[in-house]
């Protein structure tokens, strides 16, 4: 699992941290003011556990054409089926179904509630 964490340490020249710790690799993010306070300096610490060559095995087998392709359906799945209802014919919205529809399923668990409807 990962975990960010993110903390400011005003000992170190009002420096902020933010910290990420993923499976196999550690991220480290500082901000601070220069020692002369004319510039801000950002640094960028990466540490991969137990090695960089590891976390390359891993990625190998992680198959990371499947993880973007994955990622960009379901970020573009909202968009497409609001396209999809847009493009419906004008009357088609209200034969989109309803909650409490008169199924088949409907009328059995009513049927079971209040009697046969036969």
């Amino acid at each position: 699992m990962s975990d960010f964490g993110r903390e400011s340490q005003p000992s170190d020249g009002h420096a902020t941290r933010a910290t990420a710790r993923l499976p196999g690799l550690n991220i480290e993010v500082v901000h601070r003011q220069s020692p002369a306070g004319d510039a801000e300096e950002i640094s960028i610490h990466l540490q991969a556990v137990p090695s960089f060559e590891a976390f390359g095995h891993f990625l190998e087998e992680a198959n990371p054409f499947a993880f973007w392709a994955e990622a960009t359906r379901l970020a573009w799945l909202p968009w497409l089926e609001a396209a999809r209802v847009v493009m419906l014919p004008f009357g088609g919205a209200a034969a989109l179904p309803k909650t409490g529809a008169d199924t088949p399923r409907s009328r059995e668990l009513r049927a079971g509630e209040r009697g046969s409807y036969r």
